[in-house]
Order: C-alpha cells, then sequence, then structure tokens
C-alpha cells in the first residue's frame, strides 16, 4: 500500500491501526459511556475549552460545519465569511443554502488575508460572526488568527474555526483568541481513519445553541449536549474511531500540543527547504506547518504525482482545476518523519532528472 504524505487520510500510527483492528464493541453501556467522557475532556484540554463542550459527530468534516451553521446562528444573524479556497467557499454555499446573511472576503490566488481587506468589508453593515477555514487546505494559506481574533472582539463578532488541517499543526487556543467554535475531523492531524468530526464550543456560544431552533433530527446539538452528560450520542457514533480518538488523545496529551505542533512544524521547514534545493518552490503566502503547496514551472505537477504513485509508493495531495498541472501538495502530519520527507524528496528528484 501507498505511503500517506497526503493531508486526509494521514499516514497512521501503529496504535491506532491496532484498535482499528479489533472487534467493535457494544456502546450502550457505561463501559463506552467512559471511552466518550476521556476523549472528550482530553480534546478539551489540548483545545483550551475547558469551560466549553466537545460534540461527537459521525460526519465528515463538511457536515460538521453545516451543522455549526444550522444550530450557532439564524436568518436574523449577518455573517462574514473568509472565502480564500475550496473549503472557506464552502462556509458560504451552506449559508447559502439555510439563507442565513452572509458577505465573502474573497481572498485570490497569491494573496495573503489582511485585516484591512475584512474591514472592508464590515465598514458596509452590522455583523454578527465571522467564519474561516484557518488553513486553507486547498492552497495551503494559514490565516492569521492574532488577526482575526482582534477583528472578532474590536467588532463583538462570534468566532467560528474550521481547523480540520490547522490542528496539532499550528497554534488553535480557543481561550486565548477567543474562538467560539471549533470544527475538527479525524481524519487529518488526529491520525485516525475517516467518519468522525468534533466541534468544541465555548461557554459562550453554548448560550446561543440554547435558544437557537436548529429545525434538525441528526444535527440538533442541544440533543447532543443532552447525551453527552451520560457520555453518549443520539445515533449510532463512529464506536471504532472514538475508542481509537480516546487513545490517541491520551498520547497526545502525553507528548504535550507544543512538541507536536514543533514537530510538525520542523518536518514542514526541513521540507520546504529541500524542495527549494532541488529546484522546486511553494508559494510566498503564509503557510500552515500542516501542508505545502509545491509549485512545478515546468507544469507537469500531475506526471510527478502519478509516478511518485506507480514507481515508489508515495500519494501526495494532487491539486484540481487550473493547479492540476502546476501544484501538488504535501502534508506533513500524522506517521511522518524527517527521514520519510528526505526520501519523498529524493523521490520527486529522481523522476524530475529522469
Amino acid at each position: 500500500m501507498s505511503k500517506l504524505f497526503t493531508i486526509g487520510p494521514v499516514e497512521m500510527f501503529p496504535e491506532s491501526l491496532e484498535i482499528g483492528g479489533k472487534q467493535v464493541p457494544y456502546f450502550r453501556n457505561d463501559e463506552f459511556s467512559q471511552v466518550v467522557f476521556s476523549a472528550s475532556a482530553g480534546l478539551k484540554r489540548l483545545l483550551f475549552n475547558e469551560k466549553g463542550e466537545i460534540i461527537l459527530l459521525t460526519c465528515s468534516g463538511t457536515g460538521a460545519m453545516e451543522a455549526t451553521i444550522m444550530n450557532c446562528f439564524t436568518k436574523e444573524d449577518n455573517l462574514i465569511v473568509i472565502d480564500g479556497g475550496s473549503f472557506g467557499h464552502r462556509f458560504a454555499q451552506i449559508c447559502e443554502v439555510h439563507e442565513i446573511p452572509h458577505k465573502t472576503v474573497k481572498v485570490e490566488n497569491g494573496m495573503t488575508l489582511t485585516k484591512d481587506m475584512i474591514e472592508n468589508v464590515i465598514s458596509d453593515e452590522k455583523f454578527t460572526g465571522l467564519l474561516v477555514n484557518l488553513d486553507e487546505t486547498s492552497i495551503g494559506q494559514l490565516y492569521d488568527i492574532n488577526m482575526l481574533s482582534e477583528v472578532c472582539k474590536k467588532y463583538d463578532l462570534v468566532f467560528v474555526v474550521d481547523a480540520i488541517s490547522a490542528f496539532l499543526a499550528d497554534e488553535v487556543n480557543m481561550e486565548k483568541y477567543g474562538i467560539d467554535a471549533v470544527i475538527l475531523s479525524s481524519q487529518k492531524a488526529l491520525s485516525l481513519a475517516p467518519g468522525l468530526s468534533v466541534v468544541a464550543l465555548s461557554e459562550k456560544m453554548l448560550k446561543r445553541v440554547e435558544i437557537i431552533d436548529s429545525k434538525s433530527i441528526y444535527f440538533d446539538f442541544k440533543d447532543y449536549l443532552k447525551n453527552a452528560e451520560r457520555g453518549q450520542t443520539p445515533f449510532t457514533p463512529a464506536v471504532r474511531v472514538i475508542i481509537e480518538l480516546d487513545d490517541i488523545v491520551k498520547r497526545f496529551e502525553k507528548k504535550g500540543i507544543d512538541n507536536i505542533i514543533k514537530d510538525v512544524s520542523e518536518i514542514a521547514t526541513y521540507f520546504r527547504k529541500r524542495i527549494k534545493e532541488i529546484g522546486l518552490d511553494y508559494p510566498d503566502y503564509p503557510l500552515s506547518n500542516a501542508v505545502t503547496p509545491v509549485i512545478f514551472q515546468d507544469e507537469n505537477a500531475d506526471e510527478i504525482y502519478r509516478k511518485l504513485i506507480d514507481d515508489y509508493e508515495y500519494t501526495v495531495n494532487p491539486s484540481g482545476g487550473e493547479n492540476a498541472k502546476k501544484m501538488f501538495r504535501v502534508s506533513h502530519v500524522g506517521n511522518i518523519t524527517l527521514e520519510d520527507t528526505e526520501e519523498l524528496v529524493s523521490a520527486i528528484e529522481e523522476i524530475i532528472n529522469r
């Protein structure tokens, strides 16, 4: 099987793979409730959200994005959406479907998001919230969380962060930055199987959820919060992935979140240095530690992507649309080492030289 340098799913750790090979247990009992309590408490600590709550959803990250908008906002709100790629744009699409008033801050390809770009939109009318995909995974841009936090505090905006790719690669501290909701997914830096998403709600956001009618059965946060009091979910959860989650959260806490981010940063820095040395490049806008977009001036990214799989059994993230031939993306999260990274760079160099 090909080694994954993709941003999701990522290369998993042996401990998680071992859990994945076992029989799924029955879950409507105290034993599983204790697993849920443990995993949720660990996530609260990793996110610096001790006064808030954790919701575990059996769905993709997009499901969690939609659920958050449905439960935290109404047609009486007016939102700012940072739209810098396919994932940021998805927030805007969800707002449109649910008829939530919003304006987008468009970050064109190659641009860096600035405070002025947001305030130019804010100057027109009154807004109540801001939605951002912190690491716009489609292009690898990392938005300035400190700047976004300052804007939200200045204009009294509810702050929602999709940190699906940024968590455990870049700083995501709910208390420090006044974040009201964080969205995560199991297959990114948590390094688990797909199928589980997490929404972390601040104490402030919980008060919003209490008074909003979500118009949903499956995605009703009030139902999830009620069931969470007994360590359960309203409907059948991704049982095995939650067990994997509890295990890896304990191991991540033991290592320390600062050390985890430091390791990912070192791998990302090393990869970018080596890519330059073999004649390739990456964008000059701020990049997440999680992923590096590699630019191919010869516009043969798709060919090299294919040869990496066929000749070396390495899989990276291809790019779509106009970037398909110009760029692919390499992940630095999951069970990846500096040695693995050097082997990938060497393989790319060999293909180019051939």
